[in-house]
């Protein structure tokens, strides 16, 4: 194949001779995060150092806190999904389901987190209060709750 049909910003890492960010983002991606998952990292990191334990982990942190875009939740209510926002939505049979969008690094922190590069993060981040989305199981649902 010519390389004028390889994108280089998605070329696996493998192929493109670049390293994988630590946190799993492709090269040359942002590694968006909120300040509650930066707070989070930055103490997992000073408990690890302090007991001068897992120097692996040590330096992962030290790699993803060094890679980090913090990004502020808005400043009122709004009516548009956002980083960092909770959205609740309801399928055709009243099932209610609630994602917080956030990142990479942070997925474990938040009960029912998306990554905002995850698909269904994706959907969402495109979304306004009583947009209709489909989801991942391909149920669709309208969004009526943002937080």
């Amino acid at each position: 194949m010519s390389r004028a049909f390889v994108r280089e910003d998605v070329d696996p890492p493998e192929r493109s001779g670049r390293k994988r960010a630590a946190s799993g983002l492709p090269p040359g991606a942002v590694n968006y995060i909120t300040a509650r998952g930066v707070a989070r990292l930055q103490a997992e990191l000073a408990k690890l150092r302090a007991a001068g334990d897992n120097a692996e982990r040590v330096a992962e942190l030290e790699q993803t806190l060094g890679s980090i875009e913090i990004v502020d939740p808005p400043d009122a209510p709004s009516q548009s999904v956002s980083f960092g926002t909770t959205v609740t939505v309801s399928d055709n049979d009243g099932k209610t389901e609630t994602y917080t969008v956030v990142g990479v690094d942070e997925l474990d922190f938040v009960p029912n987190a998306v990554s905002w590069i995850s698909p269904i993060g994706k959907v969402i981040l495109a979304s306004e209060l009583g947009d209709r989305i489909t989801l991942e199981d391909g149920r669709s649902a309208k969004i009526v709750k943002i937080e």
